[in-house]
């Protein structure tokens, strides 16, 4: 099953269930996902997809975040619960020590010897751990063993 066909189920469940919360987010993906086909004038592959799901994980994390900030801890505890729904579309998190283990392995590979590597450092980890990690973290880890 397509992660685009997932999506369509779980949706179809969410409605059965009467479950409002999960409906909503599951038509805003569905619609971020069609707007993005419909721009880009091609059907989307899973990464794709996936690069949708992380767009709307990432708004609804910094929505989160300004309305804690703000006072509003009703419409960040809903943003939240965005955040848990779309974080079940997304492959499994790579580990803190999984990532030190892929940086380490591309700075062996780039043969870094300095931080005008980064570039070529962060752009092997990418290819790997597309998705599957904060690219932040993965930053900052490369930034960390190339001083």
């Amino acid at each position: 099953m397509t992660l685009k066909q997932r999506i369509a189920e779980d949706m179809k469940m969410a409605m059965r269930a009467r479950d409002t919360v999960r409906l909503d987010v599951i038509r805003l993906l569905r619609a971020a996902v069609q707007r993005r086909e419909l721009d880009d004038r091609c059907e989307l592959d899973e990464q794709g997809v996936e690069r949708v799901i992380q767009k709307l994980l990432k708004q609804s994390q910094e929505a989160a975040e300004q309305f804690a900030k703000g006072g509003r801890e009703d419409l960040a505890d809903k943003e939240h619960q965005s955040v848990c729904i779309l974080k079940a579309y997304l492959p499994e998190r790579l580990s803190e020590s999984e990532v030190e283990q892929a940086v380490s392995k591309a700075i062996a590979a780039a043969d870094a010897q300095g931080m005008k590597d980064m570039g070529r450092v962060m752009a092997l980890v990418k290819e790997q751990a597309q998705g599957r990690a904060d690219m932040k973290q993965v930053s900052e880890k490369v930034r960390l063993l190339l001083r």
